[in-house]
């Protein structure tokens, strides 16, 4: 195992990993931007690192000031988080090239998979089922028009080296597609630096769908159960749970395997997610791959009571995995609410500013990831995520009151959040029966006007 690592990441998962560490016996050097100065995982790790200005630009995504800081603090290895370079391969091979372990994937594993079409391509070669289309990165409008033709609308645009939505376009004929295509090209470009883009068949309705794996570099895989990220807003997450409130045991079980031989056809290893639509009628595909830990995280470890994070850090360091697929029982139910800096009544605009007054929900059920405190400033630059309200109950009845109950004890003052849109979502009666599908946020927006 590591003596000491470097974290390059800020907020709730810098605290997440520094917590893990900790039990480990791992020395931890956090890194910090200018404007980041008073966050809390600056002064829970060991030690620290100014590594740049404000912008993220000039910090979290400057390999060369955190490799500088890695070098002078003379770390073994590198923890990315989520999010800025997390699934950056370049960054990988640079932590490689100076002798400091990257913790996730192979840089190898994230230019596959980081490129949705590359990875479908990979997937449908091991048997994976996925969605029609999107084998091919689409030029031009013709061949757009032509290929969409072919497959049948309604079709989704994607970028191929994207997510969040970003260069997203669903075309339900010739002259949306024709419209939509060279903005999604577009905004792809400028979201990721590459114009790529391709098309698949638009699933109508579909639950968002994903299992979370563990693999080491010996081959052992297993899969942790699934996560139901359903309900989402402009393809962001907003409420996630586990398990699905749909998914029966023998579906979840067949998901699962596929999951598996999916990740060891690629050679996979870390922490990872293969995630997959679901249909009405219990047809899965998969979408795609994340070569990271991810922000939901936390509902698997409270169904499963594995540390996800301890479990990546393992096998990063060069350890066989020590779980058993048979080992791993789902026991109970867990909901995730991200608490967003935003204000939904203002078309969700960023609430950043000093916090005077802030109480965080307590009591047997609840678990709070955050890195916020009374005093802390929330900065302009980066991500509205300041916090991580999980809720877990023996049931799915008793976790959704349990959140409802945490929801109305928080309070945090001037700034706007997300937990009031929490708080209604869950009194839903659909949400209540587990009756919704990817567009449940947005028709519920629309009838509040």
């Amino acid at each position: 195992m590591f003596s000491k690592i470097l974290i390059a990441n800020r907020g709730e998962i810098a605290v997440r990993i520094i917590r893990a560490c900790r039990e480990l016996g791992i020395k931890t050097v956090a890194v910090y931007s200018t404007c980041d100065k008073n966050s809390l995982h600056v002064s829970m790790a060991d030690e620290s690192v100014c590594i740049g200005d404000a912008p993220a630009s000039e910090s979290y995504l400057n390999i060369p000031s955190i490799i500088s800081a890695a070098d002078i603090m003379d770390v073994e290895a590198i923890h990315p988080g989520y999010g800025f370079l997390a699934e950056s391969a370049h960054f990988a091979e640079i932590c490689e090239s100076c002798n400091i372990n990257f913790i996730g994937p192979s840089p190898e594993n994230m230019r596959l998979m980081g490129d949705k079409v590359k990875a479908k391509q990979s997937m449908k070669k091991a048997g994976v089922p996925v969605i029609p289309g999107g084998n091919e990165v689409i030029e031009d409008t013709d061949k757009a028009l032509k290929y969409a033709k072919k497959i049948g609308y309604p079709v989704i645009i994607k970028a191929a080296s994207g997510g969040g939505g970003k260069g997203m376009r669903i075309c339900h004929n010739d002259v949306r597609l024709a419209s939509a295509f060279v903005t999604a090209q577009a905004e792809a470009e400028a979201a990721f630096g590459n114009s790529d883009v391709y098309i698949e068949k638009f699933i109508k309705k579909p639950r968002h769908i994903e299992i979370q794996i563990l693999a080491d570099e010996y081959g052992n895989v297993v899969h942790l159960g699934e996560r139901d990220c359903t309900i989402q807003r402009k393809y962001q997450k907003l409420i996630e749970e586990s398990p699905c409130p749909v998914l029966k045991k023998k579906l979840r079980s067949k998901i699962g395997e596929y999951a598996i031989k999916g990740a060891k056809s690629v050679g996979y290893k870390s922490a990872g997610t293969m995630e997959f639509l679901l249909d009405s009628n219990g047809n899965f595909y998969f979408m795609e791959m994340n070569t990271r830990i991810q922000v939901e995280h936390t509902v698997t470890e409270m169904i499963t009571g594995v540390d996800l994070i301890k479990h990546q850090l393992a096998i990063a360091s060069g350890e066989k995995l020590k779980l058993k697929q048979n080992e791993i029982k789902l026991d109970g139910f867990a909901i995730e609410c991200r608490i967003n800096a935003e204000d939904p009544d203002n078309n969700f605009s960023p609430s950043p500013g000093l916090i005077e007054k802030l109480n965080f929900p307590g009591g047997p059920g609840i678990r709070v990831d955050t890195f916020i405190y009374q005093g802390y400033t929330v900065p302009t630059f980066y991500d509205s995520l300041i916090a991580k309200f999980i809720s877990y109950g023996s049931n799915r009845k008793q976790a959704i009151e349990i959140m409802k109950g945490a929801l109305g004890e928080f309070v945090i003052e001037p700034l706007k959040t997300t937990a009031g849109l929490h708080s209604d979502i869950l009194s839903q009666k659909d949400f209540i029966n587990g009756n919704y599908s990817t567009g449940f946020l947005e028709d519920f927006l629309d009838n509040k006007k």
